[in-house]
Parts: C-alpha cells; structure tokens; sequence
C-alpha cells in the first residue's frame, strides 16, 4: 500500500479515534485498575463483538459496562441472569389484549445498544439460547414478527467461574459468538488501597459523564475496515487457528494429545477484527504481528476445548493457546 493511503488512514484514525482516549479518560475516574479490561471492552465496542468476562464477584465488572454505556450515552439494560429467567424475560412476548381480541408485542430488554447479562451461567440453556439470534443476526424474532435491533449493539456478558452451584456451562455454539472472553484478576495492593478509599462511603454512587455518541462509534468502526492488514498478517491468522485444529501440521505433536476439538472459523474472523480494533487503540493505520499475538490470548482460549488427559494433567485452554503461539512462525 503506497505510503500516502496509509497516511489518510493514520489521520482518519486519530481523528475517529479521540473519542476513546476520552471514554478511557472518564472511566478511570470511576473503575481503578481493570486497564486490561477496558481495552478489551472498547475494542470490542468498535469492533463490533461481544464479551464475556469472566471473574469472581466484586472485580467492577458490571460497574465497568455500566460506565462504558455512560460514557458513550447511549441506551442501556442490565439483565440478572437467574435459573427461573424466561426466554420471555429477555426478549419480550405477545400480550393479549382482551378489549381488541388481538395481540399485541411487548420488546425485552434485549432492544437496547448495550446488554449487561450479568452472570449468564446462571440461567437454563434455554435461557441462554435466545441470545442467539440477537448476537449473530443482530435481530430478534417475537412470535412471526422479527425486529432489527439498534446499531450499536453489545453483549457484555459476566460469569463467576468459582461458584458451580445452580450454574448451567455455556454452550459451545453460544461460547463462540463472544468475540472474546476476557480473565479479570484481582487487583493490586495499591489499586485495592484506592479502590477502598474512593468507594467506602455510605452515599457513593458512582457516574461519568458522557463524552461521545453511537453515531461516533460506528464512524470509528468504518476506519476499521480500512486499517491495513499485509498478506503475511492474514496467513498468520490463519495458521494460529489452524495449529489448534491440525496441530501436528505444524510440528506440534505435544499439543496434538491435548485438543480435542480446534477453534472455528469464527476465530479467524474475531482473531483479524480484534487485531484490527488492537491496532486502533494504538492509533496506527495497520496491523502487525504483535497485535494479533496481544489479542489471540483473549480471543482464542474459549474455542479451544481441550481432552481429558490435558484436563488431569492441570493444563487448560490458555495454556494451549500459549503453546500454539510459541511454535507458529511468526512472520
């Protein structure tokens, strides 16, 4: 690409982009610590997928959505996933109205920009399941109507990955339309000290103020697109997610004992768009390496389902991810 086009694309990015250095800005007045977190969160926001995060109770998780969705004024529903959650209680029902004789919608709180479903491995699969449309068609079925929903739309989803009771496991095939499922750790001493000192009050409640709109989202997210990505970049893509399914092919026969099954093409997919969304944060005008290499941890690991044997042996999906990283040429 001459040097010139990619010099547009740098402007266009920074000048698209300005807003997320603001949203980051505004969020740290509120959420301490979590900078992993929140990077994940807005390059899933411009990048146009969900997340799932996964962490014990307390970590400021569902505080974090509720201030992205603050920051970027637009609408907002929290759902409390619980095993005696309806289908219903999500994405709305046909009411009957006795004085017409007819039926008339009633929309969920799924018919909103972002969703919170917080703690989503406590509702029956049933539950879980009428996510599905919604995160992948980006519409909602009620009876034999079907509605479009708002652009931007997110699934930000939280799970407690302590407390197995009165929990149901997520479904592969729902599992694999989060763009990326992202670990929230502890914090540090230092932020658990200030995190103590801001919110140990009897009246605190905590807000931001807004700073940008939906309508600069989805200009950031046309500069997306353009961002752009070498050849080499795109095969190496490929083969990071080829290594987990093939991974003998790849002169990896330790790892081959260890997969039972490989990640999907959806991986490929969210595995380009998030490197892109990486590369954005960064305010470059393309992808390299690097970033797929930053953001393949997150994006990769809950599409990786792992045998028994690896399971006795302690070694989990990351830890595969981890090793597919280390033998894949890096170009």
């Amino acid at each position: 690409m001459p040097d010139t086009d990619l010099t547009a694309i740098k402007e266009r990015v920074v000048r698209e982009g300005a807003f997320l250095r603001e949203v980051t800005e505004e969020m740290q007045r509120v959420v301490v610590g979590q900078s992993h977190m929140v990077e994940r969160l807005l390059i899933g926001l411009i990048g146009n997928g969900h997340v799932l995060l996964e962490g014990v109770p307390g970590l400021a998780k569902t505080l974090t959505v509720r201030m992205l969705a603050q920051c970027i004024g637009t609408s907002f529903q929290r759902i409390q996933f619980t095993p005696d959650l309806l289908p219903a209680d999500v994405l709305g029902t046909l009411v009957y109205n006795q004085h017409t004789g007819s039926f008339t919608i009633e929309k969920g709180p799924i018919f909103s920009n972002i969703i919170l479903a917080d703690e989503i491995n406590r509702s029956p699969a049933k539950v879980q399941s009428a996510l599905l449309e919604s995160m992948q068609e980006r519409q909602v079925t009620i009876g034999d109507q079907t509605f479009p929903l708002d652009d931007p739309f997110l699934v930000l989803a939280t799970q407690n990955p302590i407390e197995q009771q009165g929990t149901y496991p997520l479904p592969e095939a729902q599992v694999d339309r989060f763009m990326m499922k992202v670990q929230v750790p502890y914090p540090s001493h230092r932020e658990e000290l200030e995190i103590m000192r801001r919110m140990a009050h009897t009246d605190a409640r905590p807000s931001v103020e807004s700073v940008t709109t939906p309508d600069q989202v989805l200009r950031a997210r046309s500069v997306l697109n353009d961002l752009y990505m070498d050849e080499r970049v795109e095969q190496y893509i490929v083969d990071l997610v080829m290594a987990t399914r093939t991974p003998a092919s790849y002169e990896a026969d330790r790892i081959s004992m260890l997969i039972e099954h490989g990640a999907s093409p959806r991986a490929s997919i969210n595995l380009n768009l998030a490197a892109r969304g990486h590369a954005f944060l960064q305010r470059r005008a393309y992808v390299t390496p690097d970033d797929v290499r930053a953001i393949a941890p997150d994006v990769l690991p809950h599409r990786v389902v792992v045998t028994y044997e690896a399971e006795a042996q302690g070694i989990t999906p990351a830890d595969v991810v981890q090793d597919v990283l280390d033998v894949v040429e890096v170009p």
